[in-house]
C-alpha cells in the first residue's frame, strides 16, 4: 500500500481526499501539527507528497525546497494560485506536478497513479547504482548525484534532466527547443531565460568538478557536450 502525506490546512478537503484514496488502496496522512512536518515527513517516510503551498507556518515552496535537498520522493502541489510563475517556481524548486484548487479528486488520483507508476521502480532502487556514464563521469539515476570517484554533487530535478539530455547525446548539438520539450511539461509555459538559468546551473556544477567548458553554446543552434576534457 503506497503511503502519501498531505500537508493541507483544509481539513475538509483532507477529508474528502483521504476517504476517496482509501478506496483505491492508498493511506493518507495528514498533517495536524505543523510545528512538526520535517518531523513526520522523517517518520512517516511517504512514498508520494501532496504539498499545498498556502500553509500556517512556512509556505509550501519552503518545505518543497526541503524535501528535494533530502529525499527523491514524488511531489504534487496544490494551491489556489494559478499563474505561470507560481507553478513554474514550484516545478523549479524540484515539485513533479501542479494542481490548481479547486481541483477534481479524479483527476488528482489520475495524477497520483501516474507518478507512482512513473517513479516506483527508482524508489525501489534508490540504493543500487543506475544511470549514465562518460569516461569517469557518471550520473546517478537513482540519486540525482553527479558523481567522478570519490566526488559527488547533488543535483536539482531539473539540473539532472538537463544532464540526462546531454549524456544522452554527447558531442551532439541539441537545440535550445529539444531541451524545454524533455524537461517541461507541455501544459507548462517555460520562457526561454528559464532553461538559460538552469544551463548556468549546470555548468556551475560541473565547473566544481573542474570542468569549466564542458557544455559549449552553439548561438542560434543550441548546446553541445563535449566530452573531449572529461577524465577517464
Amino acid at each position: 500500500m503506497a503511503k502519501i502525506l498531505m500537508i493541507e490546512d483544509d481539513k475538509g478537503l483532507c477529508e474528502q481526499v483521504q476517504a476517496v484514496l482509501k478506496n483505491y488502496s492508498y493511506e493518507v496522512v495528514i498533517v495536524e501539527d505543523f510545528a512538526h512536518v520535517e518531523e513526520l515527513f522523517e517518520k512517516t517516510k511517504p512514498d508520494l507528497i501532496l504539498l499545498d503551498i498556502n500553509l500556517p507556518r512556512f509556505d509550501g515552496n519552503y518545505y518543497c525546497r526541503y524535501f528535494r535537498r533530502n529525499s527523491n520522493v514524488p511531489i504534487i502541489m496544490t494551491s489556489a494560485r494559478n499563474s505561470d510563475m507560481d507553478q513554474i517556481l514550484s516545478m523549479e524548486l524540484g515539485a513533479d506536478d501542479y494542481i490548481v484548487k479547486p481541483f477534481s479528486i479524479p483527476v488528482l488520483l489520475a495524477k497520483i497513479n501516474a507518478i507512482l507508476r512513473r517513479t516506483s521502480g527508482m524508489l525501489a532502487e534508490n540504493t543500487q547504482e543506475k544511470g549514465l556514464q562518460i569516461k569517469g563521469l557518471f550520473l546517478d539515476e537513482g540519486s540525482f548525484m553527479l558523481k567522478q570517484g570519490s566526488e559527488s554533487l547533488e543535483l536539482s530535478k531539473t539540473e539532472y534532466k538537463l544532464l540526462h539530455c546531454f549524456f544522452e547525446k554527447p558531442d551532439s548539438i541539441i537545440t535550445r527547443e529539444e531541451l524545454l520539450e524533455e524537461i517541461w511539461d507541455m501544459n507548462t509555459f517555460v520562457d526561454d531565460n528559464t532553461l538559460t538559468v538552469n544551463v548556468a546551473r549546470v555548468k556551475a556544477k560541473l565547473s566544481e568538478l573542474g570542468y569549466v567548458d564542458v557544455i559549449k553554446t552553439k548561438r542560434g543552434s543550441g548546446y553541445r557536450f563535449d566530452t573531449s576534457s572529461i577524465k577517464e
